[in-house]
């Protein structure tokens, strides 16, 4: 649970910022949450979650 909240939160801020950067406009970052949302309803949904589980165990065993 804590991984995705903070998940939703990076993603979040990376849109706010190519949205005030980049030119990502308003209109397509409204697109991108839609479509996130219908993606996250989908059967491939699942699998997207435990590669996204599996990249941040990855992530999170490197040691510097």
């Amino acid at each position: 649970m804590i991984l995705s909240i903070s998940g939703v939160v990076l993603l979040g801020v990376v849109l706010f910022i190519l949205c005030r950067k980049d030119g990502l406009r308003p209109l397509h970052a409204v697109v991108a949450m839609l479509f996130g949302f219908y993606l996250a309803s989908t059967a491939i949904a699942p699998s997207i979650k435990a590669g996204g589980e599996s990249l941040a165990g990855l992530l999170g065993g490197i040691k510097f």
